[in-house]
């Protein structure tokens, strides 16, 4: 997009600010502010009221909570305030400013407490307010913004050179599967249930497979796909993310636990450039699809409770943080106008280059229940796992799959190898496979249990290591059958047994066609006893994935339905982890409604 230097003197304030039933926009420049008080509209005008000269009497206290980021030029704006006796009512503005992050106030806010010891709210985000409105939280106003921040990608030198950022242009989809793709790109983000700039990107990420999906069922794929890789370098906030990032440029490209790149705002890439001891400096690009950015509303707090002094006050230093002082203030900390209007001088600060290779706007920001969706989205699919994955060893798994030469049971275990790659260390998962006879009189046998893939054993390999090469010993039975129902239920009662809290536990079957066992239980009796073993307190849901023409999808349903799990035909099973991870999504994301 162009970039063009702001003047030095007033800056813009109108953002075009959305409005719902909880929060009304009162459009606000220095020259006018529209308080509401006691029903009455009250303009300000600067020299209306006196400015300056020696406090006498009281003054009128303002509490402010802010964000970290922007707590500082806040703050340093009440400081000036008070040294030049700024006034509001004839008597002297003296604020004071909290810095807290956005998502603890949001939280607290959510809950509705009955008087906030807090005046005016500053989060980064319009998105904090609107999850406050859908929780009919405490009312709150956002009168305006007073400094926007876009997002994008930063990375250390060395990054930015191996991958070529500085000769080509990107979008999220693209930036997604470089860092999913084994170790391209060591990326790193605040955790989006936490961050508005993680779930930001987020959004901006899942947008972009949306475009580059034939169907939404791909695009919820790649969206997982990338939330679950980037969820092993998520941190719990901004600043703890920043401080992934190298201490000096010797462990910039060396130290694989630190990370080579991060989602973040151009203040906070600002912010780390010129501040003392940051490591190496960032160079920032931004996707050519389309932004997001910070807005740092100035948010009234439940504006029917305050006095008209307190709703002036307000006011008053709204007009300061919008006046010429206050937002060279913001300026010098890397924020820009209100507007989103670009600054050139805070962009090359932060590493940016002047103008970007591409002519992309900043793109709406998506309605709260998108956002909603998507973090619902996010949290069953890093939600630590526990998963049995059970494997039809049965001799129909060595046929070959028509146009592609290899054999069912080939192309399933490179397909659930995929899978493996894309489970964190804190998950847990473990193997079986079936067919008749296999122990004794069982159908089937645990080759690998369900363990943390961290997990380290006595030879010091990782119970990673152990189950890939388990998956690669798998192989059909010449002489077996399809002892599907038998092992279902030993697989099932088995995972209820061993429930842990706080998990998505569940059961994968995979299979290639029927239950032909004649010594099996039946499918009506297998109902039954799945009904008998399924706890809604402590879930289980039993996913299938039919890969073969001669399975019986009805039965599968049948069969899954007393756990609150879901069937699934898979025509490729090569393609067998992707449907594999969207069904334990939804499963998770079930979990928790």
């Amino acid at each position: 997009m162009g970039r063009h230097s702001l003047p030095d003197g007033l800056e813009p304030e109108t953002t075009g600010a959305r409005t719902n039933s909880r929060r009304r926009t009162v459009v606000i420049s220095t020259a006018l502010v529209l308080a509401v008080a006691a029903g009455s509209v009250v303009a300000l005008r600067s020299g209306l009221l006196p400015i300056g000269g020696p406090c006498g009497g009281d003054s009128v206290p303002l509490n402010v909570v802010a964000s970290p980021d922007i707590a500082p030029a806040v703050e340093a704006m009440a400081g000036k305030a008070r040294k030049d006796a700024i006034r509001t009512d004839g008597q002297c503005l003296d604020v004071k400013v909290t810095a807290r992050v956005a998502h603890e106030v949001a939280d607290s806010l959510g809950q509705r407490p009955a008087r906030s010891e807090f005046q005016v709210w500053i989060p980064d985000s319009s998105l904090w307010v609107d999850q406050v409105g859908a929780e009919r939280g405490t009312p709150l106003t956002a009168a305006g913004t007073i400094a926007s921040s876009p997002i994008g990608l930063g990375a250390v030198p060395e990054a930015a050179k191996e991958l070529g950022l500085s000769e080509r242009d990107f979008s999220w989809s693209e930036l997604s599967r470089a860092a999913t793709s084994g170790d391209e790109l060591r990326l790193g983000m605040a955790d989006p249930a936490h961050s508005a700039t993680g779930l930001l990107a987020l959004a901006r990420i899942n947008a972009s497979n949306a475009k580059k999906a034939k169907d939404d069922d791909e695009a919820d794929i790649r969206t997982a796909s990338a939330a679950k890789l980037l969820y092993q370098r998520a941190a719990d906030s901004d600043r703890q993310a920043l401080a992934t990032l190298p201490h000096d440029s010797s462990g910039a490209t060396g130290n694989s636990r630190r990370n080579e790149a991060l989602l973040l705002s151009e203040q906070a890439a600002h912010a780390h450039n010129t501040g003392k001891d940051n490591g190496p400096d960032l160079e920032l690009f931004s996707p050519r699809d389309g932004g997001a950015q910070l807005d740092y509303p100035y948010t009234l707090v439940d504006d029917d409770q305050l006095t008209a002094a307190q709703t002036r006050a307000a006011n008053r230093f709204m007009t300061l943080l919008g006046g010429v002082d206050g937002q060279r203030a913001l300026r010098e900390r890397g924020f820009r106008a209100g507007n989103g209007e670009p600054n050139d001088k805070i962009t090359r600060a932060a590493g940016g280059r002047v103008p970007q290779p591409y002519a992309a706007g900043l793109d709406a920001p998506p309605a709260p229940k998108e956002l909603q969706a998507l973090l619902g989205k996010w949290t069953s699919t890093v939600q630590s796992a526990r998963i049995a994955t059970v494997v039809d060893a049965s001799p129909s798994m060595a046929g070959q799959v028509p146009g592609l030469g290899r054999s069912r049971m080939e192309l399933a275990k490179g397909s659930l190898l995929k899978a493996v790659e894309s489970f964190t260390p804190d998950d847990e998962v473990g193997l079986w496979k079936f067919s008749t006879l296999l122990d004794g009189t069982k159908d089937y046998v645990e080759l690998s249990p369900t363990t943390r893939l961290g997990e380290r054993g006595e030879g010091g390999e990782t119970h990673r290591d152990e189950l890939t090469a388990a998956l690669n010993s798998l192989a059909p039975v010449p002489a077996g059958a399809n002892g599907l129902y038998d092992t279902t239920l030993a697989a099932y009662e088995q995972a209820t047994k061993r429930y842990v809290n706080g998990k998505l536990n569940t059961v994968v079957i995979i299979t290639d066609g029927t239950d032909d066992d004649l010594g099996s239980i039946g499918l009506d009796q297998l109902v039954d006893k799945l009904k008998k073993a399924a706890d809604p307190a402590r879930p289980v849901p039993l996913i299938a994935l039919a890969i073969g023409p001669e399975t019986d999808q009805a039965a599968l349903d049948r069969m899954v339905a007393p756990t609150g799990g879901s069937a699934h035909r898979v025509s490729d099973p090569s393609q067998i982890h992707e449907v594999m991870l969207k069904a334990i999504t939804k499963a998770g994301s079930a979990g928790l409604r």
